[in-house]
């Protein structure tokens, strides 16, 4: 088995166990996920964020211009190669003072555990794709 088989079968693995954690717990083998991860816990984001392709959308929600991104968030996760995830700033004060995020929304990209790029703002859905080819 080569290297490439062996990243793309433990991508698999970890797609498998995220779907096992949605709220309807059905099994879909070796599918992305179609909406984004809400993040609950310190722990989580490190165990979603540690393998892969993983685009990060702190948020809060109050904040005009993160719900002005949210169709976008949703297209990437239904669309892209990346596992797309939400930490909300407020019930997520650890993560977010962990990754520096001070204004919101910040979107993150994860790269096998590193983070890889951050993007602070509201950006065209093409500046998100383009970073997540770029690490895919």
């Amino acid at each position: 088995m080569s290297d490439t088989d062996d990243i793309e079968e433990i991508r698999a693995q970890k797609r498998e166990r995220l779907l096992q954690q949605t709220d309807d717990g059905a099994e879909q083998s070796a599918k992305q996920p179609s909406e984004p991860i809400h993040v609950g816990s310190p722990a989580e984001f490190q165990e979603l964020t540690s393998e892969g392709v993983v685009l990060v959308d702190f948020h809060a929600d109050w904040c005009g211009p993160c719900q002005m991104l949210e169709p976008t968030i949703e297209t990437l996760a239904r669309e892209s190669a990346a596992t797309v995830a939400k930490v909300d700033i407020d019930a997520q004060q650890a993560i977010a003072q962990q990754y520096g995020v001070r204004s919101v929304p910040t979107v993150m990209l994860f790269a096998d555990g590193e983070a890889v790029q951050r993007i602070v703002g509201v950006r065209d859905r093409s500046a998100y794709e383009s970073a997540i080819a770029q690490h895919a």
